[in-house]
Formats: structure tokens, C-alpha cells, sequence
């Protein structure tokens, strides 16, 4: 589905976000793409629709170069970005406009989504505020059924309602054609949604690896303070919650909060750990 080859990328000059990353990604997952501020999530993204160039390197997505920006490739691809802007139009406007830019465009399912993110048909779009906006727009996403869904913080300015909606709608949206990328910084959010992880720091990937992978390899639970073997820790009365090596090959449900403050934390350690 997606190949990236030795990707280097940079707004200004000797100041690079990506060095000769690669990443290659298989069609039937949600990814959750992970990283501080800064760490170049929004740009891979932006990559990855054509709507900046790699200074070198390739990326391939669908057979496709996306910086060429066939309307072949825009047909199979949609992208939720974390800031935009909607025209002055109605709901159906909105559809008469643009749902001839999608063949496998369902009125059926973006009427469904509507309802359950509680949206009106009749609704204005600037007469909504900025989360039913994104919640219009998500629903109009995955109304596309495209074969490849881009998000960029799609649970910025969601409720606590809406944003278990979302998670849902999209776990309702991922088929096996079907890629899903939510990048994002809120990683609770993507709790018992995603599939897969990515995590950026410092202009490379330190981590991709499967939940399952992750629970074979890590521990998450409460540990004794005196353990040095600790990844990650949140001091609790009973000791350090948060994150070890797996020794004992007993698998336990993953924290990706905890799991991303080990991969902040201790980088080195883990990238020994999934390099294996």
C-alpha cells in the first residue's frame, strides 16, 4: 500500500524533519502515528498526500507518485487535516459538490455517520462550531471509502461522546483494501482502536510494530520502585506504573500512553528491542 524509500525532508535549509526514513505499510490497519509536537507527524502526512515534496528519496502509495497528484490517486485517498476551513455552504451543497471527486462515494453511510455524530442534514457549515465541523468532515470521509484514510488529530475538539464515536466509526471503516493513519498527540484516544504504531523522535522512526508484537515484547502493569528495569514510570502508592521488558512471555494489555513515554524516554532501548 505505502513504501517510503530514504524520505529526507525539510522546510528550511540544514534543517531537516526527515533523514533517509523508510517506511513501508500494509493495507487492513489503523496505524497510530505518534510523536511530540514537532516531531514531523503532520508533515509525513503532507508527504504522503503530495501536498509537499521530498527534497529525495520516494514515496509510493497505491502505485502512485503523490506529488504528481493524479485525480486517480486523489480518488482512493482522503485527508482529515487538523486545521481547515469549510466553505459558507449546506451539508448537501457540500455533497453535490464534491462527492463527484469519489466513486465509491456512500450517501447511505455519510447520512448514517451524520446521525450518529448527531449532525443536521440542513445544517450551514459556518454556522457550526469547529468540532461539528470536523465531525461533518470525518463523516464525509469516511463516506468516500477510500482505500486510503488520512488523520491528522481528528480528535481535536471533540467531545468525550463523540470522540468514542469516532472510534467506532473508524474501527466500523477499516477493511482489508483499507489503510487508516490518525496521527496524533492525544494517545488515550486511540486507545483499543489502532492495530499498529508508529513513533517519531528526532527525524526517524524508533518504533513500528503490531499491539500484539508489543505485548510479546513489553510488560505494562505495576512494578516495584527498586526495579531498574522500568522503561517508563508513574510513581503509584503500590509503585511505578508503567512499562518493562517482557521477561516471562506473559502477554498484558498495552498502555500507549506508557508505551510512548518508554519511546520518549529510553529510544535506544527500545529500538534494541523491536530490531531483534
Amino acid at each position: 500500500m505505502i513504501s517510503i524509500h530514504n524520505l529526507s525532508f525539510g522546510y528550511k535549509k540544514n534543517k531537516p524533519i526527515f533523514e533517509n526514513l523508510n517506511l513501508h505499510l500494509e493495507s487492513g490497519s489503523i496505524y497510530g502515528l505518534l510523536g511530540k509536537n514537532g516531531a514531523g507527524k503532520s508533515t509525513l502526512l503532507y508527504n504522503m498526500m503530495g501536498l509537499v515534496f521530498p527534497d529525495s528519496g520516494s514515496i509510493d502509495i497505491l502505485g502512485y507518485e503523490p506529488k504528481s497528484r493524479k485525480p486517480s490517486f486523489l480518488s482512493e485517498v482522503f485527508f482529515v487535516p487538523d486545521e481547515f476551513t469549510l466553505p459558507a455552504i449546506s451539508v448537501q451543497k457540500y455533497l453535490q459538490l464534491y462527492t463527484p471527486f469519489y466513486p465509491n462515494f456512500s450517501e447511505t453511510d455519510f447520512y448514517n455517520y451524520l446521525i450518529e455524530f448527531e449532525i443536521s442534514e440542513e445544517a450551514k457549515l459556518n454556522g457550526m462550531s469547529h468540532g461539528e465541523q470536523k465531525k461533518m468532515l470525518i463523516a464525509f470521509g469516511l463516506a468516500t471509502n477510500s482505500r486510503l484514510m488520512l488523520m491528522d488529530e481528528p480528535t481535536n475538539g471533540l467531545d468525550i461522546p463523540s470522540k468514542s464515536k469516532f472510534r467506532k466509526l473508524v474501527a466500523s471503516y477499516i477493511s482489508d483494501e483499507k489503510l487508516v493513519i490518525i496521527s496524533t498527540h492525544q494517545v488515550r484516544d486511540l486507545d483499543n482502536l489502532i492495530d499498529q504504531v508508529i513513533i517519531l523522535k528526532d527525524n526517524e522512526v524508533i518504533l513500528k510494530s503490531s499491539i500484539e508484537e508489543i505485548s510479546r515484547k513489553l510488560s505494562f502493569g505495576v512494578f516495584e520502585n527498586k526495579s531498574s528495569d522500568v522503561l517508563f514510570g508513574e510513581e503509584t502508592i503500590g509503585g511505578k506504573l508503567g512499562v518493562v521488558k517482557n521477561k516471562t512471555n506473559d502477554e498484558s494489555k498495552v498502555n500507549i500512553e506508557h508505551l510512548f513515554g518508554a519511546a520518549m524516554n529510553e529510544p535506544k532501548v527500545i529500538k534494541e528491542i523491536f530490531n531483534k
